[in-house]
């Protein structure tokens, strides 16, 4: 019989893994429609297992995962709302700093992928400013990276 301290352990692996699976995923260039089947159900997973043991920053984060990877996957309308339920959440509640970051980097995404280009320029240009001001280098490196892969303004 499985414990609920195993279980509590198991989620939070299970929600790390299959979070960074999606963001894995999500970095491939041309992904098949397998790899990108295979990242919704991994951001989903995540959100799943979050819902499970985390905490509200968790939760939020899982929102984040999933507007990219719905935006990856051609469905940003759906990928909006996560977007902005992770917008409201840091913006009320705080975070780290990476965290605001990453949030102006989806709505930028996925602002972008519908066609609204005065808001991707607006937060694209508020993800730039964040970022570079990401105090942990490794943290500001890896932000780096993903802005990267987002269109520009």
């Amino acid at each position: 019989m499985t414990t609920p301290e195993q279980l509590t352990t198991f989620h939070r692996h299970f929600a790390a893994e299959a979070n960074n699976r999606a963001w894995d995923l999500a970095s491939i260039p041309d992904r098949t429609a397998g790899e990108t089947a295979a990242m919704l159900t991994a951001a989903y997973a995540a959100a799943y297992h979050w819902a499970e043991v985390g905490t509200p920053h968790h939760h939020a984060r899982a929102h984040i995962t999933l507007a990219h990877a719905l935006t990856c996957a051609g469905q940003p309308t759906a990928a909006l709302a996560h977007a902005e339920a992770a917008f409201h959440f840091f913006t009320t509640r705080g975070g780290e700093d990476w965290d605001i970051a990453f949030v102006h980097m989806e709505l930028a995404f996925v602002s972008a992928a519908l066609g609204e280009t005065a808001q991707h320029a607006h937060h694209y240009a508020l993800a730039q400013t964040l970022g570079a001001a990401i105090a942990e280098e490794d943290d500001r490196t890896a932000f780096l990276q993903e802005l990267a892969r987002i269109p520009r303004p």
